[in-house]
């Protein structure tokens, strides 16, 4: 498992973090809070608070732990 802080800011922003992730069939969740969502969901997105940064939480490692990084270094604060 491995954790990172995100920004998500923009709709745009959203929908391009979520079609990126979805393309991996690892299991990803946001943390706003006291909340956690599913990361490949973009009406769970919309709920939290995207002013703010999000902790990002991914479960894989390895090699496809660093795919997935390079995949969304874009979004890491």
């Amino acid at each position: 498992m491995y954790e990172m802080n995100i920004s998500l800011r923009t709709v745009e922003n959203v929908k391009w973090f979520v079609t990126k992730i979805a393309a991996f069939d690892e299991d990803f969740e946001l943390i706003s809070g006291r909340y956690v969502i599913d990361a490949k969901s973009l009406l769970g997105i919309f709920s939290i608070d995207l002013s703010k940064q999000v902790l990002l939480r991914i479960n894989a490692e390895g090699e496809k732990l660093e795919q997935i990084k390079e995949a969304i270094r874009e979004f890491t604060i």
